[in-house]
């Protein structure tokens, strides 16, 4: 066994604003939409009908999960720049103090205490330094790691968009019936779930089948909604 240190090694990003919303906007619109489109078909055979409960449902799903995730993260990153500024000022305001706090919480993480008290001070010397450091070790982010409410609302559209248009695409193209639409939807649910493996611990044979399961298992549950209402003429 070698007794030389790693070189190097990478991580992949976890703190970006773009994979969360991207990936949940996709299986939203997916699931959603399939499940739409199979209740509305379960009660009618008008493909037309369907066709345009398709549509509304894109629409109005993109629009919805855009302006939430863009107001949800617009208030978590306030919520963050609020408590770093009640920092900044902490810092300003008491230094000493704030420079004694840094020095204990890296003697906790086990750090000779003379050691961490002349990194706290080398760190203190730095004002924007300091305040990245002492961000990090009490809130978990630093002023520079805050999502973009604009890329994850942009970022939801697109990619709900994407889903839902899936097993919507059939009807608009003349299919007649939702066993197409079922197929395109299926397929989809498979592969998205497989797709997530990859940024995932998860096989991509487990992710896919879960996927597909719990999408397809919604569209029948609407279907059977849809046909018991169809059937009693509402």
């Amino acid at each position: 066994m070698s007794g030389r240190a790693e070189a190097h090694h990478h991580h992949r990003d976890v703190t970006g604003g773009w994979l969360r919303p991207s990936v949940f906007g996709a299986m939203d619109g997916l699931v959603s939409n399939f499940a739409l489109i199979a209740g509305v078909a379960g009660g009618t055979t008008n493909t037309k009908v369907v066709a345009l409960g398709g549509v509304a449902g894109l629409a109005a799903g993109a629009l919805s999960m855009a302006g939430g995730e863009y107001v949800s993260v617009a208030s978590q990153r306030e919520l963050a720049q609020a408590e770093i500024a009640v920092e900044r000022r902490e810092l300003a305001g008491h230094p000493e103090e704030e420079q004694a706090e840094l020095a204990q919480s890296f003697a906790d993480q086990g750090v000779a205490p003379g050691l961490a008290a002349e990194v706290a001070r080398q760190i203190s010397q730095n004002p924007d330094r300091a305040l990245e450091v002492h961000s990090r070790n009490e809130l978990g982010v630093g002023p520079g790691d805050l999502p973009s409410p604009l890329v994850a609302a942009v970022s939801s559209f697109l990619s709900f968009a994407v889903g839902a248009v899936l097993p919507l695409l059939p009807y608009l193209l003349g299919a007649t019936g939702l066993g197409v639409s079922a197929m395109v939807s299926c397929a989809a649910l498979f592969a998205a779930g497989a797709l997530v493996s990859a940024v995932t611990a998860r096989s991509w044979w487990y992710s896919g089948l879960r996927q597909l399961l719990v999408g397809s298992g919604t569209a029948a549950v609407t279907f059977g909604v849809g046909n018991l209402i169809g059937a009693s003429g509402l």
